[in-house]
Formats: C-alpha cells, structure tokens, sequence
C-alpha cells in the first residue's frame, strides 16, 4: 500500500513534499558534484596507460570502457581466441535443450557484470548516437535480420572481440579501420 497525501491544506501538503526531496536533492547534488572531480582522473588513468589509449582507437570506446576492460580481462591470454570473450562476460544467448526441443533464451549473464554494463551501454551510445563506423554499419546490417535488443547484445559481444586483439600479446595493432570493408 503506498502513501497518501494527507487531505485538506495543501500549505501541509507542500511541506511534506518538501521535507522528502530536498534531501535528495541535495544528496545528488553532492554526488554530481564528486562525479566531477573524479572525471579528469580517470580520463588521466586511461591516457597514461599504453593499452588504455590503444583501446580507446575504437570508435566509440572511452576511458571508463578501456580501463574496465583492460582491468576485467587483465590476461589476454587465457581466451584460446577473440570469440571466447563474449561467452566469458556473459553476452551468449542461454540455451535449454531436451531430446525434441531447444529453446535459444535471453543472455546467460556470466562473467563480470560491471564489464557487461559497460560494453551494454557502449554499444547502445554507439547505435544511437555514435559516427558511421565500420562497426556501426555492422549493427545496422545486423538490425535488419533482430530486434533492437538482440541487436545491442550483438554489437556489444562484437566490442568485446573487438577489443580483446589489439591486447598485448596480441600483436597489438590499431582498433581503427580506414576502410568499412576491411572488417565486414
């Protein structure tokens, strides 16, 4: 049962309302404020680590995304191939098996949770509001044939391929492409 407004003065009224969100106003004041500070830190943390900048080449890719995920996947090593990320952070699609049936079900959500938000979000920015990129356009292609979720899901396991090569150990080469065709 949720709370009512108690009837009749609405001067009473007010004051109630008042006296529950000034508070938290205040307290997402402070928080906005402290987010603040810590901005250019972490943008300075990203840019002064080598690995950090080379990840950020991808279009898209920040400081947050490149420090969460060079510090998720601190090994490169141990994924035989690029491909074994997306199952690692929990970005495959669930499957539920018997002798007549199989039924494909949402995201298994293994994996570092904070790794798969991070790459979630960046492949939503990246679909709505990034460039035309090589990995855009991927997602577009790939838009035609799922639905709008799956579409994020996929283009956020693809990041994560994506990402995982230029590592060291991996022969670390660029994330950008000059040409569309040469990733499609």
């Amino acid at each position: 049962m949720s709370p009512t407004l108690p009837t009749g003065n609405p001067v009473e009224q007010w004051a109630l309302v008042e006296a529950a969100t000034v508070p938290l106003l205040k307290s997402r004041a402070a928080l906005r404020v402290e987010l603040a500070n810590q901005e250019p830190e972490v943008r300075g943390l990203a840019k002064d680590d080598p690995v950090c900048r080379l990840l950020m080449t991808m279009p898209g890719i920040g400081a947050v995304l490149a420090l969460t995920f060079k510090s998720a996947v601190d090994d490169p090593g141990r994924f035989r191939s690029s491909k074994h990320v997306g199952p690692w952070v929990g970005l495959t699609p669930s499957r539920h098996q018997s002798e007549e049936r199989d039924v494909i079900g949402g995201i298994t959500t293994a994996g570092d949770l904070n790794l798969r938000r991070a790459l979630c979000q960046a492949a939503t920015v990246m679909l709505h509001l990034g460039r035309p990129s090589w990995l855009r356009i991927w997602a577009e292609r790939e838009a035609k044939r799922r639905k709008s979720k799956r579409e994020m899901v996929a283009l956020a396991r693809r990041i994560g391929v994506v990402l995982r090569k230029p590592l060291p150990g991996r022969g670390g080469q660029d994330c950008r492409r000059t040409s569309v065709r040469a990733r499609l």
